[in-house]
């Protein structure tokens, strides 16, 4: 058993003592009795091995698990040689939230995204915002919603007036089967799908995703293979390679940058990242610099500076990428999307809330020219 999960052991509540969990077969029989079981399903991407053993080829960690064991994001286990997703279905949270929250700034302004998620995470960011869902296993988040069919969320969103439905807040990697089957109604509906991710994906189901979804926002942690390994128990050339991925099949994409003080925030890093960008997906995609505020395990350095902020936005605008934005800073000027070209401001922002919209047909009002982005 993991570190991570013994710590995440919940105390009371019904569960099983920590001494039990250590036998794979009661954790089972546990989830078995508290599971309905339209949750399972046989995991899409993955390998049979010897000995009844599997290789899950969804994300780069290709977790090798033994019968009756789990992968690491915690909602993937293996059942007599067969892989099997525990959240089909089973989202632990749902709202319908601004399109601007996810952040998204040029996908459909002044929207509302019907959003939700399951439990788990291929990640341990150590300033992950939304712990509570993502670094807990399925059974130990009540599904307080009951099982939710990708028909039952197409029909929340058309309640609701929702102009998209995003997978988001955990990871939505983990929920690769319920997000695939829930985005293919949606767009069938006239819904599209967004996906809010740490892009840490293989490119095979993110090319499946991409026949589906109307956009993709990467939380793109730092532009620093050894930021990646220590910060987020990952790496960082997997999501350089789907970001590449996702412009190249055209699905509009939006980068968010999580500035943490005296981790990620040097002007060369800054520049290193621009660079990068320009390079290999081009001037037109949003570059999101967001401030961080001391959360999770992450709680002895200080919220970002709004100086430190500016100056990211100075050298992106400098560099040569067309929408950079502040984010975290609510009635900043760099919320509102300027016009490239003429330098109006064609959506003015506060906070998660569009007040100004001098966008006509996707072209600014001022000099007619178009604005990169999904309007409509």
């Amino acid at each position: 058993m993991r570190r991570r999960d013994f710590l995440k052991l919940p105390c009371g509540l019904g569960a099983l003592s920590a001494a039990s969990m250590f036998l794979p077969n009661l954790a089972r029989q546990a989830r078995a009795a508290t599971a309905d079981s339209r949750f399972t399903i046989e995991a899409a991407w993955y390998k049979k091995l010897k000995e009844s053993q599997v290789e899950c080829t969804l994300c780069p960690r290709h977790c090798i698990v033994a019968d009756q064991e789990t992968g690491w994001c915690g909602v993937r286990n293996n059942n007599q040689g067969v892989y099997q997703t525990d959240v089909f279905g089973r989202p632990v949270t749902i709202h319908n939230d601004p399109v601007e929250k996810k952040p998204l700034f040029h996908f459909r302004p002044g929207s509302n995204a019907l959003s939700l998620s399951t439990a788990g995470c291929n990640f341990e960011c150590q300033f992950c915002q939304n712990w509570e869902l993502s670094q807990f296993r399925a059974e130990q988040i009540p599904a307080r919603y009951g099982f939710v069919s990708p028909d039952k969320l197409v029909a929340i969103a058309k309640r609701h007036s929702s102009g998209s439905i995003a997978f988001t807040y955990g990871e939505p990697v983990v929920f690769f089967e319920y997000m695939l089957a829930s985005a293919k109604k949606s767009k069938a509906a006239g819904i599209p799908g967004i996906m809010i991710s740490n892009g840490y994906i293989e490119p095979g189901p993110m090319e499946q995703l991409c026949e589906v979804l109307g956009a993709v926002k990467v939380d793109f942690k730092a532009y620093s293979e050894k930021f990646y390994k220590k910060w987020c128990r990952g790496t960082l050339e997997p999501v350089l390679k789907t970001m590449k991925l996702i412009h190249k099949k055209g699905v509009w994409l939006e980068m968010v940058h999580l500035t943490i003080p005296t981790l990620n925030d040097s002007e060369d890093e800054t520049k290193a990242l621009c660079d990068w960008v320009l390079t290999n997906l081009g001037p037109d995609v949003p570059l999101h610099f967001t401030r961080f505020r001391p959360t999770y395990k992450l709680k002895n350095l200080p919220s970002t500076p709004p100086a430190t902020l500016e100056k990211q936005y100075k050298i992106a605008k400098k560099a040569g990428i067309h929408y950079p934005y502040v984010g975290n800073l609510a009635g900043h000027e760099g919320e509102n999307t300027v016009c490239h070209h003429c330098g109006q401001t064609v959506i003015r922002r506060v906070g998660f809330s569009v007040i100004e919209n001098n966008l006509e047909d996707g072209k600014c009002t001022k000099c007619k020219k178009p604005i990169p982005g999904v309007w409509k």
